[in-house]
């Protein structure tokens, strides 16, 4: 069986060095290069998928470059990229119930177990949270512990933090 054409490029964001994939016209991958969580999204979609990978840039990867970089500049709050996460069906709640959260919002991991209709999934929606593989597009750096402290994330707890203030500054 003949799998799918996932195009790669490079992207130096200010929290650090990402990798970008596409599949047809959509963004499936956006993840800190740096990080084992990269190579652990590039292993899943190469598995469901049946993909193979090519550097090549394409049209959706050059708009998720261009949204980044106004995302980074605070000029954009909202991403308009066709996205295609590849994960389990509850994986695809918990990043759906993600793309629930409004930018500059938090919401806790147990706000999300509730939304997904589990109250007690609170580690089984950490554990998806922690395998999206479309950073930022996907916002779990807006998912936070029940006490309001900053909690996990693949790009690290400082890239977690200037995310968030990013979309929350401080008042003046």
């Amino acid at each position: 069986m003949n799998g799918e054409t996932v195009y790669i490029q490079h992207y130096d964001s200010p929290c650090g060095k990402m990798v970008l994939a596409s599949v047809g016209d959509e963004l499936c991958l956006c993840d800190w290069s740096e990080m084992p969580c990269a190579e652990r999204n590039m292993h899943r979609l190469a598995r469901l998928m049946h993909a193979s990978f090519k550097t090549e840039s394409t049209s959706v990867l050059e708009q998720a470059m261009a949204q980044l970089n106004e995302y980074f500049a605070g000029t954009r709050t909202t991403f308009t990229i066709p996205l295609r996460p590849v994960g389990t069906n509850f994986q695809q709640r918990v990043w759906n119930a993600l793309l629930q959260i409004p930018y500059g919002t938090t919401r806790s991991y147990k706000d999300i177990a509730i939304s997904v209709g589990n109250a007690k999934a609170i580690r089984a929606v950490a554990q998806a949270i922690g395998a999206n593989g479309i950073s930022i597009f996907i916002p779990c750096h807006r998912v936070i512990g029940t006490n309001h402290t900053l909690t996990g994330y693949a790009g690290g707890l400082p890239t977690k933090h200037t995310l968030l203030s990013l979309e929350n500054p401080p008042m003046p």
